[in-house]
């Protein structure tokens, strides 16, 4: 995999009309964290170095704890501080208290529907402060280890870190199968587990991973990669095999989009699109 097509891979939230109150309300819980771009349809944040965007998509789709940020909160006053804030009007999945692989974990949905898993353990390997968790379970269960292979065969400086694997003795019967797995692509890190319990949700649009494509040839790699197995979406957004939604978009577009003269004219031709044609978009 040529290392030019290293990038940061950014995750998307999907929010119904309130973007603005979601972005607003995570500067206030987490520090180091503004928002940095706006207009009626995204909200950029910046929290940590890490870019995150907040889309007003509308009802369709709601968040699962599908996917979740692992989020290391090193400072035990600060971890509690944090977990008070998302609480509020949220629910606990698994309270915040010692366990026997952390001195401080816990697991919340927060007000919007976004799952967080805070701890205070950090990765020797990494200084990433948020790290999205895909939760392989349902049909997927038994497909973690899968995804990680098929997705660092695709993106250039990866690495699997770690695997840590259910024993003989788990009672749901996962031996073998993935508890904790921490793997990065182009330099992004990323946590997977497998999950044989049964959820009443799976992996959508909610929450969606976004690569910038420099040209056409990005653009078309990283579409024919992913979508294998999965498929084709409008508006540069695809699933992979797994359920995983990606939006595969080129650099340009925020360009173009800033320009109140043409930016009419490219959301009517990429609204035509699936894969995003870079040169349709510029002739826009």
């Amino acid at each position: 995999m040529d290392n030019s097509l290293k990038k940061a891979i950014y995750p998307c939230l999907w929010f119904d009309g309130n973007a603005k109150e979601a972005a607003e309300f995570y500067c206030s819980v987490f520090s180091h964290t503004v928002i940095v771009d706006e207009n009626p349809m995204v909200v950029t944040l910046n929290s940590s170095g890490q870019k995150i965007m907040c889309l007003n998509g509308g009802p369709e789709f709601k968040f699962t704890p599908a996917i979740s940020f692992y989020t290391i909160i090193p400072d035990e006053t600060e971890i509690q501080l944090v977990w008070d804030k998302l609480i509020k009007n949220g629910r606990a999945l698994m309270p915040l208290e010692t366990y026997p692989w952390s001195q401080k974990y816990g697991w919340l949905q927060d007000e919007f529907g976004v799952t967080w898993q805070l701890t205070i353990d950090k990765p020797e390997f990494s200084e990433q402060k948020f790290i999205p968790a895909l939760l392989f379970s349902g049909t997927n269960f038994g497909k973690a280890e899968e995804a990680i292979n098929f997705y660092t065969s695709i993106f250039g400086d990866s690495d699997i870190k770690m695997i840590s694997r259910y024993g003989a003795d788990d009672p749901n019967g996962q031996d073998g199968s993935i508890n904790h797995a921490q793997f990065e692509l182009n330099g992004n890190l990323f946590a997977a587990m497998d999950s044989s319990i049964v959820h009443n949700f799976d992996f959508n649009e909610a929450l969606s991973f976004v690569i910038e494509c420099r040209d056409q040839d990005q653009i078309d790699y990283f579409w024919e990669k992913l979508v294998e197995g999965g498929k084709e979406k409008q508006c540069g957004w695809l699933k992979d095999k797994f359920g995983v939604s990606w939006q595969i978009v080129p650099e340009i577009l925020s360009e173009l989009m800033s320009d109140p003269e043409r930016s009419g004219r490219v959301v009517q031709a990429f609204m035509k699109m699936k894969k995003f044609d870079i040169e349709e978009l510029k002739n826009a």
